[in-house]
């Protein structure tokens, strides 16, 4: 692998979603087959011996990276959306961002007592979203089993956030601004 690559990948985007954000915009390792197929691949292969029912996916990117460590994985994808996008009954939870705040969705029957997830997402921030996303597999019953994600923004020490709710393995692939 060349120094630099995949990390070279990730651009920045100033000002998005609003001023001051500084957004890691991963298209450009998507398009990049090798370097999609590698980020799928390590992600997966870092959780290949922690066991699991199913991999949660948070909208959007995070559908991309864990159908594909599902797939890879052999297990089921269950997605966690914005509200009104799922069809089915489902539960919310409300939570804030670096950028203001929002609600997640998943299905009422998307968890069940004893069973065990994996949650991927593109980017820890402050940790908002991947701590609400656990709430949801929680109230569903089910445990998170390890916690994934391309990017981390250590500077905004989201890890501390959700390794105390909760309580599993969290890695990163890159860490941009702290010790990750």
């Amino acid at each position: 692998m060349d120094s630099g690559w995949p990390e070279s990948l990730i651009r920045d985007v100033p000002d998005f979603p609003s001023p001051g954000i500084m957004f890691k915009d991963i298209t450009p390792l998507l398009d990049d087959a090798e370097a999609f197929r590698w980020a799928a691949d390590e992600l997966a292969d870092r959780f290949s011996n922690t066991p699991a029912d199913r991999v949660v996916g948070v909208e959007a990117r995070g559908f991309i990276l864990g159908a594909a460590v599902a797939y890879r994985l052999g297990l089921g994808f269950v997605p966690v959306r914005k509200p009104g996008k799922l069809p089915y009954l489902t539960r919310s939870v409300d939570y804030e961002l670096e950028y203001g705040t929002a609600s997640l969705e998943a299905h009422n029957d998307a968890f069940s007592p004893g069973q065990r997830a994996l949650i991927v997402d593109d980017v820890l921030a402050t940790g908002g979203t991947a701590a609400a996303t656990v709430e949801l597999v929680n109230s569903g019953g089910a445990e998170v089993a390890g916690m994934g994600f391309l990017i981390e923004l250590g500077f905004l020490d989201g890890r501390e956030k959700i390794e105390t709710d909760a309580n599993c393995p969290v890695i990163s692939l890159f860490c941009f601004g702290g010790d990750g």
